[in-house]
């Protein structure tokens, strides 16, 4: 039974997540403030977690930063909950980390559908004992390192995704459509250009530490290594 963690300080929605996710068969712990989360995940580690954005002690995004810079939550799917319905807005929850988006008001079939979506790519992961190496470029992914001839270079939690799928993809092309449904887990039209500031963040990390020109843009159809 996978245990889910609902952080949402509307009483209505957070007992209509509760009883949707409890009839889906889920274990559930619903939070009205970020303070009673972080004690219950200090002992427990959750299986996925749905976050609201607008919350009254600490903001969704600051929540979802903070979970994807530790290592003992980085792996942790995290779906927002939000009534914030503009690009920007999902596109920023989208560089933070979050695998998935659903606005306000929304559908409890939907939500169900989402979550085991989430969960069976959360699920379908390379096993953490994997790790990669591309002329001196090295990924570990049990530890969610990356180092060039042994310097470490501090990527994001997306940063970190979109290349280990480029690694272990290496000489193939891959459009922006498709790293977007691998790594982000949408496929929504007009929001690849996501992957287009993700790649230039990346190979500019990559550039200070000393790994030029490892990520090709392949021209009318996306990157490759």
């Amino acid at each position: 039974m996978a245990k889910v963690f609902c952080i949402e300080d509307n009483d209505g929605i957070r007992e209509l997540v509760s009883c949707a996710l409890l009839s889906g068969g889920y274990e559930v712990s619903a939070y009205e403030c970020a303070k009673a989360f972080y004690g219950d995940l200090k002992t427990t580690k959750p299986d996925i977690i749905l976050l609201d954005i607008m919350l009254p002690d600490e903001d969704g995004l600051t929540i979802l930063k903070k979970l994807k810079s530790n290592s003992l939550y980085a792996d942790i799917p995290v779906i927002m909950l939000t009534a914030k319905t503009s690009e920007i807005d999902k596109v920023t929850g989208l560089e933070a980390g979050a695998d998935d988006y659903i606005t306000k008001p929304f559908g409890v079939m939907e939500l169900l559908s989402r979550i085991k979506a989430v969960l069976r790519r959360a699920s379908k992961q390379l096993p953490s004992s994997d790790a990669v190496e591309i002329d001196g470029l090295n990924l570990d992914l049990s530890k969610r390192i990356v180092s060039y001839n042994g310097q470490e270079i501090a990527l994001t939690y997306k940063e970190f995704e979109l290349l280990a799928y480029l690694m272990k993809h290496r000489s193939i092309a891959i459009n922006r459509e498709k790293l977007m449904e691998k790594v982000w887990g949408f496929n929504y039209e007009g929001e690849t250009r996501t992957v287009d500031m993700h790649v230039k963040t990346l190979r500019q990390k990559l550039e200070v530490a000393g790994c030029v020109d490892l990520i090709k843009t392949i021209r009318g159809v996306g990157y490759k290594i």
